[in-house]
Formats: C-alpha cells, sequence, structure tokens
C-alpha cells in the first residue's frame, strides 16, 4: 500500500485493552493517533479506557508498540473537561475559568504536576488550551461548563503562554480549539448544528491567528460560517483550512470529533471523512463515543484510499498531511 491512509486517522475504542480491530487498522493502514475517555457515552458509565496511573501507563506503552507509533491524546482542560479524574489517582486542574483568576507563578505551579504526570503516564497530545472567549457566558458547551479563561484576549494569551511553556519543559504537545471560536454558541455541538455566522468575532478570529505560532496545533469546529462557506462545518471547510494554512503553513489541523451531531445531522461519519481530507484537515477526528462505529472504521480508511486514487487533489492533501503528522511524531 503506497499510501499509509490511516495516518490520518485518531481514533476512539471502548475498551480498557487494546481491541483487536484497532491493531487490525494499525498494521493494516498505519495508525495516526488514539483518544482515550474515561466515560462511555454508550453505556453511560465511566468504564472505558482509564482506570488509574498504572493501568494506563500500561495501555499507553502498548498503544505506542502499535505499527507507525500512534499519538496518544486527551482531552485533560481541567474542572469539567477532564478525562484523568483526582478519585482515580490523578492530579487535579482547575477550570479554565478559576485557571484565568490566578496569577502568572501560580498558574505555573498547578500544571507543572499534571503535566509531568501526564507525560510520564505516556500521553503526547494533550487537547488543551480552549481559546474560545468567554462571550456568552451562557453558551451551553463553553461559557457555562467554565471551559473559557476569560472575554479578555490579553488574559487567554497569557494563560497559553503559561501552558505552552510548562508543556514544553516536559515534552508535552498542546492543540488550541475550537477554531474559529465558539463561545457564542448558543447550541451545544455534541447535540445539534452550530451556526456562528451571527456571533463570530474579529478579535476571536485573532486569538488563533495570534496564537497558533505558539502552540502549531489546532482542532476546528463543526461551528458554521456562513460568510465562510455556506451550510459547512469549519471542521470539513476549504476556506477555513486555508485561512489557518495563511497564517500558519506547517500547523498540525484536527476536526472535532466527527460523530456529533453537529456533523451527523448533515452527513455520515465516511462522508464526513472525505471532506475532511478534501478541505486540507490534517487529523480526522473519530471517537466512537457519541457513536460506536469501531466496525466501520477499516471501510472508512479504505472508502478513503479509493477516493484519492480518483482524486489528485485529495491525494495530494492526504500526503502532505502524513507528513506533517509524521514530523509532528518524529521530529
Amino acid at each position: 500500500m503506497d499510501l499509509p491512509i490511516g495516518e490520518l486517522f485518531i481514533l476512539g475504542f471502548r475498551d480498557p485493552l487494546i481491541p483487536g480491530w484497532l491493531q487490525d487498522f494499525a498494521r493494516n493502514f498505519g495508525l495516526g493517533g488514539v483518544i482515550l475517555f474515561d466515560y462511555d457515552c454508550t453505556d453511560q458509565k465511566y468504564e472505558r479506557n482509564v482506570f488509574g496511573p498504572a493501568q494506563l501507563q500500561e495501555l499507553c506503552e502498548g498503544l505506542h508498540a502499535l505499527p507507525s507509533r500512534p499519538l496518544i491524546f486527551i482531552d485533560q482542560e481541567g474542572g469539567k473537561v477532564r478525562r484523568l479524574k483526582e478519585e482515580r489517582g490523578f492530579i487535579p486542574l482547575p477550570s479554565a475559568r478559576q485557571f484565568g483568576r490566578l496569577t502568572a507563578s501560580e498558574r505555573r505551579a498547578v500544571l507543572r504536576p499534571s503535566y509531568a504526570q501526564m507525560r510520564q503516564i505516556g500521553i503526547d497530545v494533550n487537547l488543551s488550551p480552549v481559546v474560545d472567549l468567554d462571550i456568552n457566558p451562557d453558551s451551553p458547551d463553553v461559557g457555562s461548563v467554565q471551559r473559557s479563561y476569560s472575554s479578555d484576549p490579553k488574559v487567554v494569551a497569557a494563560c497559553v503562554e503559561a501552558l505552552a511553556e510548562v508543556a514544553a519543559s516536559v515534552n508535552l504537545k498542546l492543540c488550541l480549539k475550537h477554531f474559529p471560536g465558539t463561545g457564542g454558541a448558543k447550541v451545544n455541538p455534541h447535540d445539534h448544528v452550530m451556526d456562528l455566522s451571527d456571533c463570530l468575532t474579529d478579535a476571536q478570529v485573532n486569538v488563533f491567528k495570534e496564537l497558533i505560532s505558539r502552540v502549531p496545533m489546532v482542532l476546528f469546529s463543526h461551528g458554521i460560517v456562513n460568510q465562510w462557506e455556506r451550510d459547512t462545518p469549519v471542521c470539513l471547510s476549504a476556506v477555513a483550512v486555508d485561512k489557518m494554512r495563511a497564517w500558519a503553513p506547517d500547523a498540525c489541523i484536527l476536526t472535532d470529533d466527527l460523530q456529533m451531531q453537529g456533523v451527523q445531522k448533515l452527513m455520515s461519519t465516511g462522508e464526513a471523512c472525505a471532506k475532511a481530507v478534501h478541505a486540507g484537515a490534517d487529523f480526522i477526528l473519530i471517537g466512537n463515543n457519541m457513536k460506536d462505529e469501531q466496525d466501520q472504521a477499516a471501510e472508512f480508511a479504505r472508502r478513503l484510499l479509493s477516493a484519492c486514487a480518483q482524486d489528485a487533489s485529495m491525494r495530494a492533501h492526504a500526503e502532505a498531511s502524513i507528513k506533517r503528522i509524521r514530523k509532528l511524531k518524529f521530529g
């Protein structure tokens, strides 16, 4: 196989051990990354990948031993969004809103033990920081759950500086989210199609433009910005990708989880995979948590290979992305 298409995928799985289908996928297609969760939305139980530091370290060692050494991603923002919880033996992290109110030295002090533990366990990428401005305090997926540092871009930038500095000291990678900024959204993209056309500000977009040089990885949201590309989630929009590439040609671009309803209400996961690659996104994120499509993973990869064989521009996008991803993995 001349195109290791699996490098474009970040996949979630529903077991505390590495399932056979994931081993097969890595062997047959390569594998860009995996994403770990403590909570399984299908079973509605805290029984999935994360049970404690020793267990998780062993799991990470096994995952890193898979063909093409996938990167291990986790959402450990702090506050409500943290997959590594204190009751399971992990070091606590405050919510973004609380973090934004700390002094510079307090910020670094609270991050160091947590980030060091993550790296020791084997986590490669923390899907943080959220740099969405606190435009709407009632925003269901950001403001109301304290996931924003501040409504002030300067405070957000200072918080990101602390995260980037501490992360670099332990060789942990970070990822900005959720481009182009979902702090003004009135709906939760886990459940609904999210239109940002009326609430997106230049100040918010500029936060990403300025911080992408400090954290050269960015997750694109399911938000629709009609003035950019009509009825198209940003994570599937060539216009949005081209904007980011103009600011940071080598940045690594992730889609948000394609199984969220913000995409699913518009198209299937397989269709979204093809659109993401066509648009020029690097990583396709499929968490297998909102939906269980573990059995379809190989089919998604085969369909993408077939599409790339028939479409020269898609293949060029895939090749450029694989190059960026391998540089991220192996330097």
